[in-house]
């Protein structure tokens, strides 16, 4: 008989995250930072997310075909042939997917705001409403999850006492309420229908979400930045058009390949069987951390911006909720775990 292959850790998975978020937030950072050869400015959001967005569709779409995991997804058939295609629950999750699509990395390119400010209000939203839809689904929310919970609060509000409040332009804000709105829908969505730990179950949600979350994303970025909010529209015709031409397309090629890759290793975390109180503070403290690490990166060798002190500990408190999510449950399996008398 066969041996089942052991899953991989969850905690493997979120190291994985972390590795291919810090060079996104880097290159893309970098690239709205630092001037362009032919604009003399850096790009902006709106001049970079939309070739990284549909670079990322591209991508996944592959992925779907090559991986096989379009199999396992609900279809529908056109002109003779049978396609991947979004139930009802998954279209709605999709709709939420595309919010934070484009809310992610547009918050690291809002100017006069840190990418840990950003990644610390978005990460801290998130983690108040991971607990609501547990209690929504009836979900155990252990002890260790509650004590991660309170010490990202913490580093929240650290760093927002010491930044001395929030102070955020308008683009920032819309940014900060989209992502939210995104993830509690995407959220009441996994664990209504996928949160089982079937791995069948994860690539039939991917599938049916980013068929339609995808798309989406593109258009709402389009709408945002022709509503005047994102950014002027020669800024949004250059991001659409000009820049395939340009040689900033093979930074934006990299940003679209990791954005792919993190979308993948992001779902199976998020729909591991186990709480939201636990698996949802992982996957966001490690992008949290990705954000703080550029950073400091970018500083160290390229003459970026250093986080605040404030900053800096909270991604301290942040390593430590980690810490504390990755060895408690251990610890207690052990201690249930009957002992043996020979």
């Amino acid at each position: 008989m066969t041996r089942a292959r052991p899953a991989i850790p969850l905690e493997v998975w979120v190291g994985l995250y972390l590795l291919l978020y810090l060079p996104n937030v880097m290159v893309t950072r970098w690239v709205t930072t630092t001037p362009h050869a032919r604009l003399g400015r850096p790009l902006t959001g709106i001049e970079t997310l939309p070739a990284s967005l549909i670079l990322s569709m591209v991508m996944t779409y592959l992925f779907i075909w090559l991986s096989g995991w379009y199999r396992d997804a609900n279809t529908v058939q056109f002109a003779g042939k049978r396609f991947p295609f979004p139930t009802k629950h998954t279209f709605i999750s999709g709709i939420g997917t595309a919010l934070i699509l484009f809310t992610v990395p547009l918050s690291f390119t809002i100017r006069d705001v840190s990418i840990p400010f950003m990644q610390l209000l978005m990460r801290g939203d998130i983690l108040l409403i991971a607990p609501v839809v547990d209690f929504m689904f009836g979900r155990r929310v252990r002890w260790w999850s509650w004590t991660a919970l309170v010490m990202v609060l913490a580093a929240l509000a650290l760093t927002l006492f010491n930044r001395g409040g929030f102070h955020l332009p308008p683009i920032a804000i819309v940014t900060i309420v989209l992502y939210t709105l995104g993830y509690f829908v995407r959220l009441a969505v996994m664990n209504r229908i996928s949160k089982t730990g079937d791995p069948a179950s994860v690539r039939r949600y991917f599938v049916e979400e980013k068929v339609i979350a995808l798309p989406l994303s593109v258009l709402a970025l389009a709408v945002l930045a022709a509503s005047g909010i994102g950014g002027p529209a020669d800024e949004l015709y250059w991001g659409f058009v000009g820049v395939w031409t340009d040689p900033v397309i093979l930074d934006i090629f990299f940003i679209g390949l990791t954005l792919t890759l993190i979308s993948i290793v992001s779902i199976i975390i998020l729909l591991n069987p186990q709480e939201n109180a636990y698996c949802v503070p992982l996957e966001r403290a490690a992008s949290l951390l990705a954000g703080v690490g550029g950073s400091v990166l970018l500083d160290l060798y390229w003459g970026g911006d250093m986080p605040r002190d404030s900053e800096l500990i909270g991604a301290g408190i942040l390593i430590a909720a980690i810490v504390l999510l990755s060895v408690a449950p251990r610890i207690s399996r052990t201690a249930r775990a009957p002992s043996v008398s020979l």
